[in-house]
């Protein structure tokens, strides 16, 4: 089969990691893929040597990248809004079907110019997959629901043998709330045992997160490690993962946490509910509610048993359901039903 995806960016985040694996895990599958977006060196370093890529930053962009490679596609396959107006454009008058993959739980469009070529697209579109049920209760038009994956790893280490590190690994927006994982580390008391915070990412929200840490008296404990590209091996050392946002699509930082064997304390909300959520014992807290995360912080802290063990269970959930090989044959079978 030949596969085009098409994302409009330059940078490699969430999504653009997600367009990655599932193309490489296509190209493993026998497929010709294509892919238009990404940042140019990442996007084919992770995607891999089989599969062609070719830089596209803005909406244009992805227009022109297109027509040469629509003619001879079998499928079509966008990621966020932009990409999917771009494809439509492209596919004006063609019968080549598009698949649509939405990663985020909110409507598209976000004023009336956009909105109107959001109704244009949605029309052309023959099938749209949501990356979680928390997502396809949330956008418009019926969704396949089609968990992401990540690669599996092994030879994790133990928590004797790992940092006392909590991490957070994740922009620094309002809607990420991360303040909270600061108040809930503030809160669990576990900084006077020598643990500390390390935030990975960058955002608007660095400087009065700052001054929250410093305000809570966690200043000297907490250290903003800006935006990294070295993640996996952050996740292997560190101790528990906090993931404090209730908006969450699905959490590709908590699948690779999950892979690693890393404990999760994640909010009982969004989907986190779909992936840490149907381990046992998972440690999930009420939206808000640092207090209670705080405890859940210091419970697992105080006990390098139950921190090996949850991690052995989060890591089996995520070898058993999420993974790329198991995401690109659920893809395959949304693509046949509109072939």
């Amino acid at each position: 089969m030949r596969i085009l995806h098409a994302v409009r960016s330059d940078g490699f985040a969430g999504v653009e990691s997600h367009v990655a694996r599932l193309a490489r895990a296509q190209h493993q599958l026998g497929h010709d893929v294509v892919v238009i977006g990404g940042d140019p060196l990442r996007m084919p370093l992770v995607a891999g040597g089989g599969v062609r890529t070719v830089p596209a930053s803005t909406v244009v962009e992805v227009f022109d990248a297109a027509r040469p490679w629509a003619a001879g596609a079998d499928i079509i396959h966008s990621h966020m809004t932009a990409a999917e107006v771009a494809c439509a454009a492209v596919l004006f008058g063609q019968r080549t079907p598009l698949v649509a993959t939405c990663h985020f739980a909110r409507e598209r469009g976000s004023n009336p110019v956009s909105s109107a070529a959001v109704r244009y697209a949605a029309r052309r579109i023959d099938r749209q997959i949501a990356i979680s049920r928390f997502v396809a209760d949330r956008v418009a038009g019926p969704s396949v629901v089609i968990h992401p994956g990540v690669d599996s790893t092994s030879g994790s280490r133990p928590a004797s043998e790992r940092d006392r590190v909590l991490l957070l690994a994740q922009r620094l927006e309002p809607e990420k709330e991360g303040d909270l994982a600061i108040r809930a580390f503030a809160a669990s008391g576990i900084a006077h045992e020598g643990w500390r915070l390390d935030i990975a990412g960058i955002g608007s929200e660095h400087v009065r997160l700052a001054r929250l840490a410093a305000e809570l008296d966690v200043v000297a404990s907490v250290r903003f490690l800006g935006q990294r590209s070295d993640v996996p091996e952050l996740m292997s050392r560190a101790g528990i993962l906090l993931a404090p946002c209730r908006v969450e699509g699905l959490g590709l930082s908590v699948l690779e946490a999950m892979a690693a064997a890393l404990p999760v304390v994640a909010v009982a909300a969004g989907g986190h509910l779909e992936t840490v959520g149907r381990a046992e014992g998972a440690t999930l807290h009420p939206p808000g509610d640092a207090v209670r995360a705080g405890a859940l912080l210091a419970r697992l802290a105080a006990d390098a048993h139950e921190r090996d063990a949850y991690g052995e269970r989060l890591q089996s959930l995520q070898r058993e359901l999420f993974t790329p090989a198991h995401q690109a044959e659920a893809t395959d079978a949304v693509y046949r039903s509109v072939l």
